[in-house]
């Protein structure tokens, strides 16, 4: 029981809430008893410390003075209690975890303890009063109200305890001073007596209610700390199911997006069997325009394969010294024909400077920038710039895009590296403005993120745009002198009495690799299933191929490396070298590559691409073998 005022407790006006609130109340005055109890056991030794004192102050005071068997009864009563009193507090040092019944059931005979130890300290009153001099009544007073005003903080939290001890001690000793007639009376001593008596009530009182709010607060605080523990249980759980539909989701979008590139790789390839068939310049034209369509659906596939790599961990950085000279050299290669083609100018500064960082992923990023930078600029040039400046972590490389385009509006620029945002002009966009998915710059971020390597974007609508890559400087690499013969591959590739193996469970894909294959001069066996392909070898005599193409994903769960393994096994001394081609976009087929000594396409493959892939596995260029020692188109 406590005198305090209990919690505030939310109203709720549910059937349920209404419901649940005795409940939690009940409950909640329960632990507030236990936690009541738990306090009085761990003031215990301090209480029974006390009455020791108290029993040694009496016996020194009154052993000359009262009876041996009067003052010995009374010791020995008080001792018999005391000992009961310590008994009691070492079975809850064995059990200091017991449950809140064992706690409430030890209650009663605590309680039974401490009013047979209050009367036994009125009772001293009786017995030892009139004893000796004015200065031993004085003592024996003393003694007994301070066993009364320690019980304030002992039994503030059992009120009627507490009234039952404080009773039991004063009231006897106000009724013997009060009778006592001796020496004019004791009158004035006993109303002195009763006003402390009130007043140690009254204390005892605010005590306990001050008591009680600490143990209410420490009580609401543990049913806040269990709630707040539940809750962030539940908002585990809820971030790891995120995590796993966002794993799903990539997932799907990687297996799903092998079915959606089968009909653009077929596409690429029919395309280009048709420019091998045909000299018309018209369809030339028509099948360049397929082509370009089909490169600049190629690129959207690429923007999603790179943010289905990145979101599955795919994407592995291998920092090393990366030349800028080499690199401006490939990106000018690429995209000085197109810059050229709108009249803008492309130029390169900083070619001495050697970066330390992954190459494969800087080239993709300032692919990206140079790429963005062209395409919405229609005046002027696109700068790209390297230069070593001082911070204060050290020197760095700034890696800097400029470029005099359109420009990006103030309120676009915080949204730019978002996912599918594609910023907004003050005027018209024309169609080559508009291509993408608004991916290019997420990428982007994303790399520099993964190469640790800090970006950042100004922009002035009307007049350009700079984005700013931070890179570690590096040491530069050891030249090394291109071999001979190391001239760019031929557009041309003849594969004359070639014989060459295709696995494809894609009809049209199938169809469109052997035209194209045959177009370059190959004879092709194609074959659908890995139990084709083991049909074909159980037949007497079949020719040796050349090179295996085959797809990664076949019918009834089986993989292109299962045909890999069947052929290779029918000419084991012989090397046969092979080219997987997959439309997944999970990572691992890296490894596999390298274990199973086979090289990797992502559809769709432009035909240009499979020709020098074609080529590099045969060492061939032009129809001819490659020199030995001659590197890889």
């Amino acid at each position: 029981m406590t005198t305090g005022p209990a919690p505030a407790v939310p109203l709720d006006l549910s059937a349920r809430g209404a419901a649940a609130a005795p409940a939690d109340d009940t409950r909640r005055a329960l632990g507030s008893d236990v936690d009541h109890m738990r306090a009085l056991y761990v003031q215990t030794p301090a209480t029974l410390i006390g009455y020791l004192l108290g029993l040694a102050v009496i016996v020194w005071l009154f052993a000359p003075l009262a009876e041996p068997w009067r003052l010995g009864g009374w010791a020995a009563a008080l001792l018999g209690l005391w000992a009961l009193r310590l008994a009691h507090y070492l079975r809850y040092l064995r059990r200091p975890d017991a449950d809140e019944a064992t706690l409430l059931a030890w209650r009663d005979s605590w309680r039974a303890l401490v009013l047979l130890q209050g009367s036994l300290w009125g009772v001293a009153v009786w017995l030892f009063w009139g004893l000796g001099t004015p200065y031993d009544k004085i003592a024996l007073i003393l003694v007994v109200y301070t066993y009364c005003v320690s019980s304030v903080q002992l039994l503030a939290t059992q009120a009627w305890v507490f009234l039952g001890f404080i009773s039991l001690v004063l009231t006897p000793t106000i009724v013997r001073i009060a009778t006592d007639t001796s020496q004019g009376g004791h009158l004035p001593l006993a109303v002195i007596v009763t006003i402390l008596f009130c007043a140690t009530v009254l204390m005892a009182r605010t005590y306990g209610s001050a008591l009680g709010q600490a143990i209410a607060l420490k009580a609401r605080t543990d049913e806040l700390a269990a709630r707040l523990r539940t809750e962030m249980t539940a908002a585990e759980e809820a971030r790891r199911a995120a995590e796993a539909a966002n794993r799903a989701k990539t997932q799907f979008f990687a297996a799903a997006s092998h079915d959606l590139r089968q009909p653009l790789h077929a596409m690429g390839l029919f395309a280009e069997a048709l420019r091998s068939k045909s000299r018309d310049p018209e369809v030339a034209s028509l099948v360049g325009s397929i082509n370009e369509s089909v490169d600049a659906l190629e690129g959207l596939f690429g923007e999603l394969l790179d943010i289905t790599r990145i979101d599955t961990g795919g994407v592995d950085v291998n920092p090393q010294p990366v030349r800028m000279k080499e690199l401006f050299a490939r990106l000018r290669l690429h995209f000085e024909p197109i810059a050229f083609e709108k009249g803008l100018a492309l130029v390169f500064r900083g070619e001495q400077q050697v970066a330390h960082t992954d190459p494969v992923l800087l080239e993709r990023v300032l692919r990206n920038l140079v790429s963005n930078a062209i395409r919405y600029t229609d005046d002027g040039g696109v700068l790209v710039s390297c230069r070593l400046r001082s911070t204060p972590a050290g020197p760095r490389l700034l890696l800097q895009v400029w470029d005099s385009g359109i420009g990006i509006s103030e309120a676009s620029l915080p949204r730019i590296f978002e996912e599918f945002y594609q910023a907004q002009s003050n005027r018209p966009l024309l169609a080559h403005h508009r291509k993408g998915l608004g991916l290019g710059l997420a990428i982007v971020k994303r790399l520099a993120a993964l190469m640790a390597a800090p970006i950042a974007v100004r922009s002035r609508v009307g007049h350009g745009t700079v984005f700013a890559l931070e890179l570690m400087p590096g040491k530069a690499p050891r030249s090394v002198e291109p071999a001979p013969g190391a001239l760019r591959a031929p557009i041309g590739l003849t594969l004359q009495g070639r014989l060459i193996v295709v696995v494809e469970d894609e009809a049209a894909v199938r169809e469109g690799l052997v035209v194209l294959l045959q177009a370059w001069g190959a004879d092709v066996v194609a074959f659908e299933t890995v139990d084709a392909v083991q049909a074909w070898l159980a037949d007497p005599g079949p020719q040796l191929p050349d090179l295996l193409l085959v797809d990664y994903r076949l019918p009834q769960g089986r993989t292109g490396i299962e045909a890999l393994a069947a052929l290779r096994a029918r000419w084991p001394r012989r090397p046969l070298p092979a080219i997987l081609i997959t439309g997944s976009s999970l990572s691992g087929h890296e490894d596999e590559a390298e274990r199973h000594d086979y090289h990797l396409l992502i559809k769709p493959v432009l035909p240009n691409r499979l020709r020098a892939m074609i080529a590099f596995k045969l060492g061939v260029r032009g129809g001819e073998p490659a020199p030995a020692g001659a590197p890889a188109p």
